[in-house]
Order: structure tokens, then sequence, then C-alpha cells
């Protein structure tokens, strides 16, 4: 019996689903520490931007994939040494740098933010099926990145400015260096890595 286009694509989505999960340690340790270097690569495209030390850059959509490539536990673990192997010296922070300083620094809440949110995505779309059609995994997209990575990068951001640069900044302020400015880049890197995961991810349970 002939295998249509349509089932052969869903044979393909099992086949990747169930080979992430059934590799061995060694395999999942490699796979979270190359995620990490995407993200790593990902903080490299960046703009500057002339009033906030907070830069644009492509991290955002490479954190939201890291969870659902690497699920739950995986994905979050290859966050955490992303941003602790960053601290140790790793120059993978954007603009090729590393240090303890830069996660102490103006944008380190944003990095915190990024295990939150790869945590987040996984969990839910491996527990739960209907979180893997487009509109879910949309609205897992924009809370995990709205939310779970801009809270803490936003109050560190606050933090940083008004004790460690001694300046006195308003809320109001802070939201125009830390999150206005990247409101509709991070709509399209949500709505890319959402359209991503909806096509790669099995819908069914049957079809997993």
């Amino acid at each position: 019996m002939a295998i249509s286009t349509a089932d052969r694509w869903r044979l393909a989505r099992y086949n990747a689903y169930q080979w992430r999960v059934e590799l061995s340690l060694v395999k999942k340790i490699a796979l979270t520490v190359g995620m990490a270097a995407v993200v790593g690569l990902a903080a490299q495209v960046r703009v500057p931007l002339p009033w906030t030390p907070v830069p644009i850059t492509g991290q955002t959509f490479a954190v939201l994939l890291a969870g659902i490539i690497l699920g739950r536990w995986w994905g979050g673990a290859s966050m955490a040494f992303y941003a602790g192997a960053g601290a140790m010296g790793m120059p993978w922070f954007n603009g090729w740098s590393g240090g303890i300083g830069h996660l102490a620094g103006p944008t380190g809440g944003y990095i915190i933010g990024f295990i939150l949110a790869a945590l987040f995505v996984g969990h839910l779309t491996d527990k739960y099926v209907k979180a893997r059609r487009f509109l879910p995994m949309l609205g897992l997209m924009l809370t995990a990145n709205f939310v779970l990575i801009y809270i803490p990068g936003l109050l560190q951001l606050y933090l940083w400015l008004n004790l460690v640069s001694g300046s006195t900044v308003s809320v109001y302020a802070v939201l125009g260096m830390g999150l206005l400015p990247f409101i509709a880049g991070d709509i399209i890197k949500a709505i890319a890595a959402g359209g991503a995961a909806w096509g790669l991810m099995p819908k069914q349970s049957n079809d997993r």
C-alpha cells in the first residue's frame, strides 16, 4: 500500500521525536552543549541601540527552539550551561564576550530568563499534545518571551541602572530601554519559533 506524503511527514516527525527521547546520556549532553552554542552564535546577530545597554539579538528565537528540540529538562540544562559557561569566561555572550560581570550586568537577567523560558516551553510541549498546534504554541512562545525572559531581564536592568551604575532611572525609562524597542522583533521571532515547532512536532497521541 502506497504511503502518502502527509503520512511520510508524520512518520518522519515521529521518528525525529523518538530519536530525541531515546538518545544516550552522552549524546543528550552533546546536543545540550550544541544548542547552547547555537544560542551563543545567535547572540552575535546583534544590533546595538544608542539609548540602551540591551542590544537586539537573535537569541530568543534559539532559546525557544531549545525547549522544543531538547524538551523540558535538557532544554533548560542547555540554557543553564550557556549561562554558566559564559559566566566562567566562554566568549559567547553578545559581542563575543564572557565573564561573571556580564551576568551581573544590565543583560544578565535576560540570560537567567532563558533558562526559565526553555524549561517552560519544553515542559508544556512534552506533556500536552494539544499545545503543539500553532495557536497554543504561539501562546506559549509569547508567554515564555514576554513573561519569563522579560520579567527577570527588566528587574535586573532596573537594579543595575539604579544601584550599580549610580543613575536614577524610572520604571518607565527602564521599559523604554529594555522592553518597548524589542516588542515587534520578539513577536516575529515567537511566530517563527512557533511555526517551526508546529511543523516539526507530532500533533496527536497516535502520531508519536
